[in-house]
This record gives structure tokens, sequence and C-alpha cells, in this order.
């Protein structure tokens, strides 16, 4: 699918270019926005002395509320979850006035996002931003179900809404966003976005990508759920990896149509780990936990802002658990620096070899990074 151009340059590193179809290496359309997980020798988690501080991961999960529910489980393990699914979905449903054939659990969001990308892919391309959580539309690809299309970013990498509604055509499958945004971190006005998903939710199906709207100011607010619940062609997807901790334990939902729930509940690839099930089921209103990690994450961001504006350093402002940064030095290079120090971060994104991202950690491995920059940069 060609895109039309945009009204605005895209921002590819330091170089603007007028079309993305144009601009970009097929390399970095393979690769695309979601780099390749670091190794290590640990299991699970860091090993001694590393911050880990590139996977967005939550450090301070999962609650103890979590942990006492995986417990309960375990001892269980003999059994399906099928009622235990059923209470999750109940609770989700409650929480913003709706019904739990409203609601899908899946493995993490990202198995869920995996169907939802198979099963619109069939209809026509994947459309997004240059930059997006692209991993579901890519793996849709690579199954041959569908291409990806993608629409400039505007040249202060929030997403370009005029050009994405632009490109939406009888050949689009469905349109894939993330806000807030996975790379950049920005939050997209919530007016404008809700504006620019009706009006293409009125020609194909919108998927909205929520994963780190707990995180935002104004929470809910920025939500894209009341388009669901108001009748719209919207999907909306959330994730237990984030603010509750549990990147490693996979539960995520969407909220969609109960049309589109069946589909897509019969969609998904496994059936669900009552472990996982049963940690959601605790922890999910245990707003105690969700205050104390918001309140770590925020912190954690605001030493690195500061850290990037003592600096001079470039930084996208952040509603997330990330930060993403130019130093005006290679990513590549500043990662491979930092790494030397047992300190981990992401280095370049497709042919963005201008920007590293980091994430919010434990507190005292955003501090060595944010002392460790410094010397890096040699200021």
């Amino acid at each position: 699918m060609a895109l039309k151009s945009s009204r605005r340059a895209m921002l590819l590193g330091a170089a603007s270019t007028p079309l993305v179809a144009a601009a970009c290496a097929r390399e970095a359309e393979e690769i695309g926005a979601f780099p390749a997980a670091f190794s290590s020798t640990e299991l699970i988690g860091p090993v001694a002395g590393e911050a880990r501080l590139h996977s967005n991961e939550n450090p301070y999960g999962p609650a103890p509320s979590a942990i006492k529910g995986m417990e309960y489980a375990a001892k269980k393990g003999a059994y399906y979850a099928d009622d235990a699914v059923k209470t999750l979905r109940s609770m989700i449903a409650e929480r913003h006035g709706l019904t739990s054939d409203y609601i899908t659990i899946s493995h993490g969001s990202a198995e869920a996002l995996a169907a939802i990308a198979m099963m619109y892919g069939q209809k026509g391309s994947i459309l997004g931003p240059r930059l997006f959580f692209d991993a579901a539309p890519i793996y849709a690809r690579y199954m041959g179900v569908t291409e990806i299309a993608r629409a400039p970013m505007n040249a202060d990498l929030s997403v370009d809404l005029a050009s994405l509604e632009s490109n939406v055509s009888e050949a689009t499958g469905c349109v894939f966003l993330c806000n807030p945004n996975n790379p950049t971190g920005i939050l997209e006005a919530p007016a404008a976005l809700k504006a620019a998903v009706t009006r293409m939710a009125a020609k194909t199906t919108v998927v909205v990508d929520e994963a780190y709207m707990e995180l935002t100011n104004g929470g809910e607010a920025n939500s894209c759920i009341d388009l669901v619940s108001a009748g719209q062609n919207v999907l909306v997807a959330r994730t237990f990896s984030k603010i509750y901790g549990m990147a490693g334990i996979r539960v995520g939902y969407v909220i969609a149509a109960p049309e589109v729930t069946k589909k897509l509940r019969f969609s998904k690839m496994s059936w669900l780990s009552g472990v996982s099930i049963a940690a959601a089921v605790g922890c999910y209103n245990d707003e105690a936990f969700l205050a104390m990690s918001r309140a770590k994450v925020l912190e954690g961001r605001e030493m690195v802002l500061d850290t990037f504006k003592a600096l001079g350093v470039e930084a996208k402002p952040s509603q997330t658990n990330f930060v993403f940064f130019k130093t005006g030095q290679e990513a590549n290079t500043v990662k491979e620096a930092l790494a030397k120090s047992d300190i981990n971060i992401r280095g370049q994104y497709m042919d963005y070899a201008a920007w590293n991202r980091v994430s919010m950690g434990r507190l005292e491995d955003v501090e060595r990074f944010c002392k460790a920059l410094p010397k890096v940069l040699g200021v």
C-alpha cells in the first residue's frame, strides 16, 4: 500500500523526508520499532550488579497481593482456570461500567494483539505510525497474512494523526496505535486523538494499545475505552506487565464490542494459566500497590529528565516508564559505552540512529545511569 505524502516532514534521525515509503530502508522495516531483547546468564531478570533499564519492566512488582494469588493457584495447578478467568473479566468490566462480554483475557496484551493483527490483517494492510509497538503486525506479516503501512511521524516524534487518517482506505485492514506511544513515550492530546480515532473507526477498525495508560497524568481521561462503550469500531488493549510489575507472569486484556470479543476469544492461541490469572485477580484492585508503583516510576522519570536537562540532552515528554532521548552521539555508541558499566539501555530503533530509550528500573539503578551518562558524553 502506497502512503500519501504527509503535510509535515518526517524526522528520520537527523534527516527529514516527505514520504515514508521512499525514505525507509527495507532492513529498517524488517526490524520494526521493537528491538531484539538482551541476553542474560541469569534464568530470569538481571544478573548481580546489572542496571536493567532496557525492557520497560517494573521491578517493584509483582504486588504481595499478586504473589498471594499465585501461591494459592500453584497448589491448585491440577485444575483449569476457567472460573478465575470469568472472575477477572467481571472485575475489569465493572471498573469500566461494561459487561463481561466486552472483555478478552490473554497472555499479556501481546497475544491478543497478535490475534487481532491476524484477524484484521486478512482484510488488508495494517496501518500505523512510523514508530509504534509493532510486534503484533510484524508477526502477522511474517505469517504471510498482511503488510504494514507506516505513516510519518511529526517532526517532534508525536503521532501525525492527520497523516495517519488520510491514509486510511478500503485497503486498510485496521489501524494500530500505541498511546502513550512506545518507544517515544509521548501521550497524544485526548480530544484530538479521540476525534481522529472516531473518524478512522468509521472507515476501518482502530486498535489502541494502552499498555502505559495507568502511568499517565489524567489516567482514564486519556483512554479510548469510552469510544468502545459508545459503539465505535475500536479495540483497546491493556496489560498487567507495566504498572502491575507482571511482565513475566503474562496477563493482558482487550476491551471490544461483544461480537468482536466473541471472535477474539476463539482466535487466541492458548489457554490461560491459573497462576497468572490468580495473580491478576489478587492485585487488580490493589490501590496501595498501584500508588506505590506509580510513585516509584515517576520519581525515577523525574530523576532522568532532570539529568537530561542539566546535560542539555534532548528528551521527549514521557508519560510512561521510559524516556526517549537524543544525546548527539550514535545511539548504539551510547548503549555500548554504558554497557561497559553494566548499565543496559536500548540502542538504535530502525533507522533512528540518534535516539536511545531508557526504562525506569530500580531507583538505585536509575541513579547509576544518571551518574554514568555525563562521563559517556564527556561532559
